[in-house]
């Protein structure tokens, strides 16, 4: 079973504090990597990290990094009790403008069939530097 919990009535799924993520910054948020809000799926943007180890993957690859990101969607969605067709949202963000079309081949790949809306940013830096695409989603269970 996922490791979950349940704060205000919604199922927090994967609940983590960011002093173990992140523990050469002096941070302590709790936060989780989806929340299911009544039928509603909240993932948290998903970067190419192993969701268990934390281990970063595909570092300097956008593409590679892309792949990463959508297996932990697709997880995330999976431990929810969402499918990838649930997919309603989708927020990309790139650090630089030449993956672009890298990184949306492998978007448009892994979730063909969803037709979900997205928007897309350029952003001058993730949480850390050798991450090159984090991808947010909401889904919809019917």
């Amino acid at each position: 079973m996922t490791d979950e919990i349940v704060v205000g009535g919604h199922r927090r799924i994967r609940p983590f504090n960011t002093a173990d993520t992140y523990p050469e910054q002096n941070l302590g948020n709790d936060l989780c990597q989806a929340v299911v809000a009544g039928n509603t799926v909240y993932v948290r943007g998903q970067v190419a990290q192993d969701l268990d180890t934390r281990e970063n993957v595909a570092v300097g690859d956008a593409a590679g990094q892309t792949q990463k990101v959508c297996d932990n969607i697709l997880l995330l969605l999976s431990e929810a009790g969402a499918q990838p067709e649930h997919i309603v949202s989708c927020h990309i963000y790139l650090t630089d403008i030449r993956y672009r079309e890298d990184v949306y081949r492998v978007m448009g790949e892994r979730l063909a069939g969803v037709y979900y809306v997205s928007t897309g940013l350029v952003v001058q830096a993730l949480a850390r530097p050798e991450w090159l695409v984090e991808v947010g989603v909401v889904a919809v269970i019917p």
